[in-house]
């Protein structure tokens, strides 16, 4: 009998082809490959897709999508607003979900945050 594992194995025509560990016991296998993933920025998707983080943020916590991006992406209101063109006061209000954005608006923040703008809205 096999004894229980949080190991997942992934076959292939009904062998054996890839292992998946959980990230903590990677960590003390292979530190130093564990500490480079750990550096990386987060992933963007191509096209319109959307990380699950980022509708767990969204949809869960009820967090306005613009504002799931910017904490998702690890980024401040004042660099978001910076590099958008807009004030800090500007993005928060923004945020706020309370007003849709204009379609120059959405535009500027998901070139701001390095998404597509369907991405955003």
């Amino acid at each position: 009998m096999i004894e229980p594992t949080s190991i997942q194995t992934i076959y292939q025509q009904g062998v054996p082809a890839f292992v998946v560990i959980p990230f903590q016991d990677f960590v003390r296998e292979h530190p130093h490959v564990a500490k480079a993933l750990a550096c990386q920025k987060p992933r963007i998707p191509e096209g319109d897709a959307i990380p699950h983080e980022v509708v767990d943020l969204h949809v869960e916590k009820n967090i306005p999508l613009v504002r799931a991006w910017r904490e998702y992406l690890g980024l401040t209101q004042n660099e978001v607003a910076a590099r958008a063109g807009v004030t800090q006061a500007a993005l928060s209000q923004m945020e706020s979900g309370e007003n849709k954005l204009r379609k120059a608006s959405r535009e500027k923040l998901a070139k701001a945050m390095g998404l597509n703008v369907e991405q955003v809205f």
